[in-house]
């Protein structure tokens, strides 16, 4: 899941940050509102946290841009203003929640579990063959056997079959699974992808994932 942070003080920004990625969260983050309104309507984040308060343009400006292009993506905004009033006026902008400044890294983060929670009709269990990825238990089994995955080829794994039947390049890959967005090494990817067919015990008759030389690779039923 990624998550996008946009907030001006420094000391906020960074703990958000690291305490997020420490559970497993990709995050990018700006500290300025027309950078983070460029970055949110790139179209690739699970959920927004925007401060209210931002150099450049505000949260409430962000949101409204935002929900022009995106109805769905949860937004919470992260603000010392709580009365009433502006707590309605937030949330008619657009916004899923809000949590007043300032706040215990606990609470928000229930408060994001709540929004990334597969709503009526999302899908938390993904098949690929005879393969069962579950979303919500982090497990992973082929056909009755369970299959013990790190964080990354669970991640990646997840990634292929979200996009199942299409092909996923190396570069969106490499930044959609381990959040790099320069230009990187992409060997890595292919030391993970044999971890996960060794794991998952894929026989040339179970080629799920497959290789597309010189793009990236596809995960396909036979």
């Amino acid at each position: 899941m990624r998550i996008l942070i946009v907030e001006d003080e420094p000391g906020i920004l960074n703990f958000l940050k690291q305490g997020l990625e420490e559970e497993s969260y990709l995050v990018d983050t700006a500290n300025e509102g027309r950078q983070g309104l460029e970055l949110a309507l790139s179209g690739d984040y699970d959920l927004l946290l925007l401060d209210w308060m931002l150099p450049g343009m505000s949260g409430i400006e962000i949101c409204r841009q935002f929900r022009k292009e995106f109805e769905i993506t949860p937004i919470i905004f992260l603000t010392a203003k709580d009365t009433l009033e502006e707590t309605i006026f937030g949330l008619q902008a657009g916004a899923n929640d809000y949590i007043k400044k300032p706040f215990h890294f606990e609470e928000l983060l229930e408060r994001i579990k709540v929004q990334l929670r597969p709503k009526s009709g999302e899908h938390s269990i993904f098949k690929l063959g005879d393969i069962t990825l579950n979303t919500d238990s982090y497990q992973v089994l082929k056909g009755d056997e369970d299959i013990n995955l790190t964080q990354k080829e669970f991640a990646l794994l997840e990634y292929l079959i979200r996009n199942k039947g299409m092909v996923c390049k190396r570069t969106s890959i490499i930044e959609s699974v381990w959040d790099i967005h320069f230009d990187y090494d992409t060997g890595v990817i292919d030391v993970y992808i044999n971890a996960l067919r060794k794991k998952l015990k894929l026989s040339e008759e179970e080629n799920y994932i497959q290789t597309v030389r010189g793009v990236g690779y596809i995960a396909k039923e036979l």
